[in-house]
């Protein structure tokens, strides 16, 4: 298998949004997107699947180093040697990919974050930048055009928070800000014991309501010139907004089950939103 295959593998096997919005690009920029997520991913995993910290800490730390190796033609893993040819054809910066990994290491060392600010620094380490290192794959011209992929990125984590509250506090973790928590009347207890109090629709509400700020902020400053260029964040945004609406229809139940599109649904709607730019 090779590099490319390797990645190709693991963003198919995830069934991402991003995997339907990879679809419509020319093949050079498929195929650095795809290393680019498949780099994501690895990362990723590593808070997710390795469950002492400090065996997670060693593994973050090789990546740190075979990511900056990349850069230098000295790779080793299979998504790093994809992801090469990507930095050199696109310029992509290095600092970006250690901002990644300063962010899987904030959740090596917290399970809880006090407020907003403290939450959207995370959100922009491990999304915020990989949405400004997809804008330099897709090419653009305008400032402003990062602005947009920035904040793309942090309504895609917020969503993904959203999405996964049941599921990350099986696992200990608590995105939603906690002085948020406290003003709605629920308790980190809670959430840990999946109680749903009076308060929990209106917690939840309130972290829709802010996602789609986010996304309806990325979006305003968008050039249009730029809105060809950038359609695969908008068909995930497309994607990812339809899902904030599917959650809303099933009154926010995300503490016993992970709400989802269908495939279908997703591959339409990449379709729909294809044409409209």
């Amino acid at each position: 298998m090779s590099p490319d295959e390797y990645c190709e593998q693991k963003a198919a096997r995830s069934g991402s949004s991003f995997y339907y919005s990879f679809r419509f690009l020319p093949p050079e920029q498929r195929r650095a997107v795809t290393a680019l997520y498949a780099v994501c991913r690895e990362v990723d995993d590593v808070g997710d699947e390795v469950t002492d910290p400090g065996v997670a800490r060693v593994k973050l730390g090789w990546w740190r180093t075979e990511l900056a190796a990349t850069f230098e033609g000295r790779a080793h893993h299979p998504v790093a040697l994809a992801l090469a040819p990507a930095v050199a054809a696109f310029k992509l910066p290095q600092e970006h990919f250690q901002t990644i990994i300063d962010g899987m290491t904030m959740d090596l060392e917290r399970n809880r974050y006090p407020d907003f600010a403290t939450l959207e620094r995370y959100c922009h380490c491990v999304a915020g930048v990989v949405g400004l290192l997809s804008a330099e794959i897709f090419g653009y011209s305008e400032p402003a055009t990062r602005d947009y992929a920035r904040d793309l990125g942090v309504a895609f984590q917020l969503t993904n928070i959203i999405r996964d509250v049941g599921e990350d506090a099986r696992r200990g973790r608590i995105y939603l800000p906690q002085d948020e928590l406290a003003r709605f009347g629920d308790e980190v207890d809670d959430l840990l014991r999946r109680h749903i109090t009076t308060g929990f629709t209106a917690l939840m509400a309130h972290q829709v309501e802010r996602a789609r700020t986010f996304y309806a902020r990325a979006l305003a400053v968008l050039p249009a010139a730029e809105r060809r260029a950038q359609r695969p964040g908008l068909i995930a945004g497309a994607i990812y907004q339809a899902l904030l609406t599917e959650i809303e229809r099933d009154e926010y139940r995300v503490l016993d089950r992970r709400i989802a599109l269908t495939p279908l649904f997703k591959a339409w709607t990449a379709w729909k939103t294809s044409w409209r730019y």
